[in-house]
């Protein structure tokens, strides 16, 4: 399936949100997955996963998460100054202001012609946790979270009894986790507990721990891990198809 790509400027409750939109490029109305990036932004590998993704029938919203604390189209780079800079607006962002862009992407979506109104989310890193927190919106039919971090350790900012892992039970479409064993940022203790969390709520979620380094999809570096990132593209695409119709 052929795709396009085409550059959007959502207005959020904190400002307008820069997001890149790939999709197919035939006629038709199309489910719609948030894909929630790393730290660094929209990198090019964070843009060829999204074109995996809409080369199986699927228009992918590509949010830049840090809108407010960085000018329009600002890259991180993979390196330790990046680095620093995206952590520090990991924790300079309360989870709140994820929460309402999160609900002005599907308000987008209902409103383009394109999308069949049908939302699903996935993410790395960060990512993965705001993939995990766009579940909590009940118009989240399905959710794809790869390695998602601070999920566990709840040390991302918020208001009192709002984080994550808390209001899981809020989760009613189908969530899928995936960590590496050999990830030193949600280590076994943490896996641990947000499995028990889920569990505990009666979550509808699929579990896979898996043999892999923190970043494995990233397909730059030496952490990559082709035949498991094929493999989760894989299962990634039978939930989106199996929960957007």
């Amino acid at each position: 399936m052929l795709i396009q790509s085409q550059i959007s400027d959502i207005d959020t409750p904190s400002g307008l949100m820069r997001t890149q939109i790939v999709r197919p490029q035939q006629e038709g109305k199309f489910p719609t997955i948030i894909f929630y990036s790393e730290i660094f932004q929209l990198t090019a590998p964070i843009v060829r996963s999204a074109q995996i993704l809409a080369g199986h029938g699927f228009v992918v919203l590509l949010p830049e998460v840090f809108h407010e604390l960085n000018p329009y189209g600002t890259v991180l780079a993979y390196d330790d100054e990046g680095k620093d800079k995206g952590n520090a607006d990991k924790f300079a962002k309360p989870l709140e202001q994820h929460d309402s862009d999160t609900q002005a992407m599907i308000n987008f979506v209902q409103q383009q012609g394109y999308c069949n109104g049908e939302v699903g989310a996935m993410g790395v890193c960060i990512g993965g946790h705001l993939a995990f927190r766009a579940a909590l919106n009940p118009a989240i039919k399905a959710a794809f979270c790869l390695y998602a971090t601070d999920i566990h350790s709840n040390t991302l900012p918020c208001e009192g009894g709002n984080d994550s892992l808390s209001r899981c039970g809020d989760i009613k479409g189908e969530l899928v986790m995936v960590f590496g064993k050999q990830d030193p940022h949600v280590p076994a203790e943490g896996r641990t507990l947000v499995r028990a969390g889920l569990e505990k709520q009666q979550v509808n979620f699929s579990w896979h721990e898996v043999n892999a380094v923190h970043a494995f999809m990233r397909d730059e570096g030496d952490r990559y891990d082709a035949a498991l990132a094929l493999r989760c593209y894989q299962m990634a695409v039978e939930l989106f198809h199996n929960n957007l119709h």
